[in-house]
């Protein structure tokens, strides 16, 4: 099994900066990806983006509307994914998660959440 904890979210104004963290514990060794996903109220669940790594290398990929705005790295020392997150805008709002699976396609854990706001 493996736990996943995020923390980092809060509010802050629009064209702000917030970095998230997701740090990973258990059977972290089984792992090859984290993914961020938010959930604004009202809406269904959808995805920020990813990491993905393998012995060649890392890859990352995001959804159209925070490519060039958001980006997710890697501490693997410390077990902890991060996103960071530039130029927030209001529809940023939401509750984000960090999910993690053993294979590329599929995740078989999830976070709690924490909340980010953006005002305007």
């Amino acid at each position: 099994q493996v736990q996943l904890v995020e923390s980092g979210g809060g509010l802050v104004q629009a064209g702000g900066s917030l970095r998230l963290s997701c740090v990973a514990s258990g059977r972290t060794w089984s792992l090859v990806t984290v993914g961020w996903y938010r959930q604004a109220p009202g809406k269904e669940r959808e995805f920020v983006g990813h990491i993905k790594w393998t012995r060649i290398g890392t890859t990352t990929d995001y959804t159209n509307s925070v490519k060039g705005r958001f980006t997710i790295s890697r501490d693997s020392a410390k077990n902890t994914v991060y996103l960071q997150m530039d130029s927030l805008r209001p529809e940023d709002t939401a509750v984000y998660y960090c999910a993690a699976g053993s294979t590329p396609l599929q995740i078989d854990y999830w976070g709690q959440g924490t909340q980010v706001t953006v005002s305007s």
